[in-house]
């Protein structure tokens, strides 16, 4: 078969443009997923009224330049179908910007873009991804995430319009709307995003629930029976009905209700038969596979399609669909961008502010407000050292907002300087966001602040990690700038017990590509670290910090903290020759194999130590670096760290050893711990001695 041009004798039977441009969207998915033997063509099938409606006559977005920063957002929770927006960015004519933030005029999404549907290298994956394609605001995958981006985006809009609107002066007031489905309505993540946004009543945010009745294993009556617009109403949102997703004047008065609602956000919940039009119609065979080229010939038929065309675009549809958006974006942006300039004479240091959000960047000179460290024997917990960096830096990063999952308490995370404030139901005005016991959701919220402008930062136990595995893989995938702060990072964690120790989770942090993990050693180390998170611009960190006090080392004596930039450096050596054994510590047993290398360095036996709290950043150095870190012929290494094992044997070698955790911990004193577990400075020396015999 070929492509069929539009406007030739295979053309469609006459339909309004409205219908032609639903089943153009409709056969355009089918086409890209018969043609790629994967995919899901039902639910592109089945809500391209509920897409065409909105972008039709709601959503405020110019197609000419989608970076505008006051544009209505877009968010396809639903990523499986992926296709549905895809069609939509081609038919709207979305143009691209490039990966240096430059428009090119080319299309975002081109007819032939849409032919290599999920093949590598194509800018139509499988599931939409950030920075791959204009006009996809997240990255949507696992389900659930980007109805808890688009949370975040709606704090972001609000923070943004309290921070920089003024009297007439509007530079913030978009909304965002998100495509969601039964499967994110089963996931937690939804639930939480749902119950915080209910909370801080957004009443900039709309989802829109495609309630199909199908998932991969069939109906949802075999687990999934509730009443969600209860659930909704509970959680305090408005909740509109919609019985068919074919009706696009009840859509219409839908997303009218929702503009019209100003206290609250809104959940629209759609009917619609998933495939519809297609034998296979509300089946979960239309969910998750191709249709088949038989189904696609007599689908087209049903929609009085040529049966026999392909990724066919009938003439003056895509035209009309464009002029439709633009008549409404394009004037939207051009005043938008006339208040600016009338704003930057009025405002210049705001809009000056503007700019470097725009850009990606923060405020010049905030580092040097970041604070240094006496030596101290005692020292202090690095989340508590942590925290005064937080509150020292934060003042002149704006646009630096945090919170953690109900432990500001014990994470230190908390903005406490002068005006800091709580951003708050009616008071968006605060730099502190109380996320409550939503680890999943805070890590989700923080991603979708990240992709609105904002710098964020969330913060809870390490052991909770794995609430927010997701979010956190997310934040890596889409080169987000999230600091994710992570304390009681430990055994340290004493009588708590083995449920609140984190063994594991170093290792699976570590794991993450483009996660940059940091387990600074001392004050100075986590005032370093909170500088190199802050000046990323494309990579998400994780600050590991502990809850247990660690000595401030003395940086005259050591190598200055400014090492922790290359990940790993030399903090203590030794003379009258090479090393006999090279001790590594990370985070709070950085101090301990210091103590370690003090005794053995008096009784004669030269030891280096290395400081590694990023293997990430240590990695990316040059091999001369690493190697003048780590000599290839001082084969005799220990790695100290209160944590597992995993990962360590690419520093330490085949003949290095570690002082690791082996099992999980217990309930009980740190001393005692300690002791039982082996992190003393006795059994430190005593491997080292080991290493050392084993290789004389």
């Amino acid at each position: 078969m070929i492509d069929q041009a539009p406007g030739s004798a295979a053309s469609p039977r006459a339909g309004t443009p409205e219908r032609l441009a639903i089943d153009t969207i409709r056969t355009l998915a089918m086409d890209a997923v018969q043609k790629a033997n994967s995919g899901h063509p039902g639910t592109p099938m089945a809500l391209a009224p509920v897409a065409y409606t909105l972008w039709r006559g709601f959503l405020r977005y110019d197609p000419d330049t989608p970076d505008w920063p006051n544009r209505d957002r877009y968010v396809l929770s639903v990523g499986h179908a992926s296709m549905l927006l895809y069609a939509v960015l081609h038919l709207a004519g979305v143009k691209e910007v490039n990966a240096d933030g430059k428009r090119t005029g080319k299309p975002a999404v081109s007819l032939e873009d849409i032919k290599q549907f999920r093949q590598f290298g194509s800018k139509t994956p499988g599931h939409p991804e950030y920075r791959i394609t204009t006009g996809v605001e997240t990255t949507t995958g696992p389900l659930g995430q980007g109805c808890g981006n688009s949370v975040g985006m709606a704090i972001a809009e609000r923070a943004l319009a309290s921070r920089f609107n003024r009297d007439g002066f509007v530079l913030f007031d978009h909304d965002v709307y998100v495509l969601c489905g039964d499967g994110d309505m089963m996931e937690g993540v939804s639930s939480e995003a749902a119950s915080l946004a209910g909370h801080l009543a957004l009443s900039n945010l709309c989802w829109i629930y495609d309630s199909n009745r199908i998932s991969i294993e069939g109906s949802t009556d075999l687990a999934f029976t509730e009443d969600v617009g209860k659930r909704f109403e509970g959680y305090g949102w408005n909740v509109v009905h919609v019985g068919d997703a074919n009706d696009t004047a009840a859509l219409a008065s839908a997303f009218d209700a929702f503009r019209a609602t100003d206290d609250r956000p809104t959940l629209i919940v759609v009917q619609s038969v998933i495939g519809w039009g297609s034998p296979k119609a509300g089946s979960e065979k239309a969910h998750g596979e191709p249709l088949g080229e038989e189904n696609v010939r007599t689908t087209k038929t049903v929609y009085g399609w040529p049966a026999d065309s392909e990724f066919l675009v009938p003439e003056g549809v895509a035209e009309a669909f464009q002029a439709a958006i633009a008549a409404r974006g394009r004037p939207a942006r051009e005043a938008w961008e006339a208040t600016l300039v009338r704003y930057r004479n009025t405002f210049p240091r705001e809009a000056a502010q503007i700019d470097l959000l725009r850009e990606g960047k923060l405020p010049g000179g905030w580092q040097a407000a970041l604070p240094s460290f006496p030596t101290d024997a005692i020292g202090l917990a690095s989340r508590d050292s942590g925290g005064k960096v937080l509150n020292a830096i934060a003042p002149h990063v704006p646009l630096l907002m945090g919170g953690s999952a109900d432990l500001s308490p014990s994470t230190k995370t908390k903005m406490t300087f002068e005006g800091a404030g709580s951003f708050e139901r009616g008071d968006p005005t605060g730099r502190n966001l109380h996320f409550g016991v939503r680890e999943h959701a805070m890590g989700s919220i923080a991603n979708g602040m990240a992709l609105s402008y904002l710098r964020p930062c969330c913060s809870t136990f390490l052991v909770f990690a794995d609430y927010m595995r997701a979010p956190i893989r997310l934040a890596a995938i889409m080169e987000l700038p999230v600091t994710f702060v992570f304390t009681h990072d430990s055994i340290g964690v004493g009588e708590d017990g083995p449920t609140h120790q984190p063994v594991e989770h170093l290792a699976t942090l570590r794991a993450i590509p483009g996660l940059n993990t940091i387990r600074p050693g001392d004050a100075n180390e986590v005032a370093v670290a909170w500088n190199v998170a802050l000046e990323q611009s494309n990579v998400p960190t994780a600050l590991v910090l502990s809850r247990q006090a660690i000595p401030t080392l003395d940086r005259v004596r050591y190598a200055s903290a400014d090492g922790l930039q290359r990940g790993g450096y030399i903090l203590a050596d030794c003379e009258g020759g090479d090393p006999e054994v090279i001790l590594i510590g990370t985070g709070s047993e950085l101090p301990l194999v210091v103590a370690a290398h003090e005794k053995l360095s008096a009784e004669g036996v030269r030891s280096r130590v290395v400081s590694l709290p990023s293997w990430y950043l240590f990695e990316l150095q040059d091999d001369a670096y690493r190697k003048h870190v780590f000599p290839n012929e001082v084969r005799a290494r220990l790695a100290v760290e209160q944590a597992g094992s995993i990962g360590w044997d690419r520093y330490v070698g085949s003949d290095g050893c570690t002082i690791t955790m082996k099992t999980f911990g217990a309930s009980a004193p740190l001393a005692m711990l300690q002791e039982h577990y082996g992190f003393t400075i006795e059994n430190v020396c005593a491997v080292a001695r080991g290493i050392i015999g084993k290789h004389s």
